[in-house]
């Protein structure tokens, strides 16, 4: 007997954040739609002798304005930003779980780093000490990259799926996928998803050194991160969070909730071609573009804001370039922006700070600038809108997000303009 599964809608009701230009979302928004740069020398340790010695960090950011200190202390730096902008998006989605069935509530969280800060503290006592095992009884606990979404869980209470995505770069947009898809197959009524990293210290600024993946332009680090210019020389590390609540267009209905748009697709593929770099052709990038548009049902020509990876890296913007010309052409009025070029690059959060921008873009009819490229690549230049310098009003039905990450995974989303 054949059995027809009907897909459920799915729809943001809450969004979250804790970013380098913006402890909320609307901090956030504010400054995307400045074009305010977060990156500047770092403060977390002394950067002297590395080749890069500035970050996109928090900023005016204390935990224990958010979290009781006792419980703070139990959490890497990774699960406080997540727990804070998680709060944020619940009560923006005016969510009371008293009146929702817990058992299905999931979270799918993600984190390609998850408590690194820990692990290089505890390992560095460890072998700077006389050889005696002193380890933390929290050390694993606060390392481990699923204990986040453990954590959220545990504190709401919420007993559906839960588990943690880790694609590198691509991590929270593949979570945010992965909830879109859980709940529309009726899976679950509501996923709290995102991403959060805290990534600025001495193991991941020198590892990423080591690997020529950063800037080195300590002379100018608000100028640092120029997504497609010619004189690019690699990412800017960022530290934070983003948070979405999705549900099911029934339950969010049902419950009275704000519906701040709908996502309608996902793709999720690979390079298949290198341990970091991209595809010349951006052969992953740009089968999961046209993924994401066949689960939406919709062609090229009605997405109207792309928000690009673009980490700033020489062959990674150029691979993604490449892969935008052959799904959208050139010459179209489709927006381009590289927001990475405020914020810095968030790593596993960078997905869901994206779709935040994606969202707030379909929400206001504001497309976010692409900061700092004044020199756009030559094989590039005048072929695409990439919306440089200042932000520019627009109606956005359909805006898409993409990101990439180490061992070439690709997941690209789409949301909508929300229509009953």
């Amino acid at each position: 007997m054949e059995r027809t599964q009907v897909l459920k809608r799915v729809v943001v009701t809450g969004i979250g954040a804790l970013t380098p230009i913006g402890n909320n979302v609307p901090a956030l928004w504010e400054s995307m739609k400045n074009g305010v740069s977060g990156a500047a020398p770092i403060t977390k340790f002394n950067a002297a002798k590395f080749k890069t010695q500035f970050a996109c960090e928090l900023k005016g950011f204390n935990p224990f304005d958010f979290i009781e200190k006792s419980e703070a202390r139990r959490y890497d730096a990774y699960t406080q930003y997540a727990l804070v902008s998680v709060e944020e998006a619940l009560k923006q989605a005016e969510v009371n779980f008293d009146n929702i069935n817990r058992n299905r509530v999931g979270v799918i969280w993600g984190s390609g780093n998850g408590g690194i800060q820990t692990f290089q503290e505890q390992v560095m006592e460890f072998a700077l000490g006389d050889g005696t095992p002193r380890f933390n009884p929290f050390f694993i606990p606060k390392m481990i990259v699923d204990i986040a979404s453990g954590i959220i869980s545990i504190k709401y209470g919420l007993r559906g799926v839960n588990f943690t995505t880790v694609s590198a770069c691509a991590t929270s947009n593949t979570a945010i996928i992965d909830s879109f898809n859980h709940i529309r197959w009726g899976k679950a009524d509501m996923i709290i998803t995102g991403g959060s990293e805290a990534p600025i210290n001495e193991t991941t600024i020198g590892g990423f050194n080591a690997s020529r993946a950063l800037s080195t332009r300590n002379d100018s680090p608000a100028t640092a991160s120029r997504p497609f210019d010619i004189t690019r020389d690699g990412f800017v590390m960022a530290e934070g969070a983003g948070a979405l609540i999705l549900e099911s267009l029934e339950h969010a209905i049902q419950r009275g909730a704000p519906i701040l748009a709908e996502i309608v697709g996902g793709g999720m593929t690979a390079d298949a071609y290198h341990l970091t770099g991209t595809h010349p052709e951006g052969e992953g990038a740009y089968l999961g573009m046209l993924e994401a548009l066949n689960e939406a049902q919709i062609s090229p020509s009605e997405i109207d804001y792309l928000n690009v990876h673009a980490t700033s890296t020489h062959m990674g913007d150029i691979s993604e370039l490449t892969a935008v010309e052959r799904v959208f052409g050139t010459g179209t009025p489709l927006n381009i922006s590289a927001t990475k070029s405020m914020t810095g690059h968030l790593l596993g959060a960078a997905g869901a700070v994206e779709a935040i921008a994606c969202i707030q873009a379909i929400r206001e009819g504001i497309i976010p600038p692409t900061i700092n490229t004044v020199d756009v690549e030559p094989a590039f230049d005048g072929k695409f809108n990439l919306t440089l310098g200042k932000a520019v009003n627009k109606e956005v039905k359909y805006a898409m997000s993409n990101t990439f990450g180490f061992g070439g995974h690709i997941a690209t989303s789409i949301y909508q303009k929300y229509e009953p």
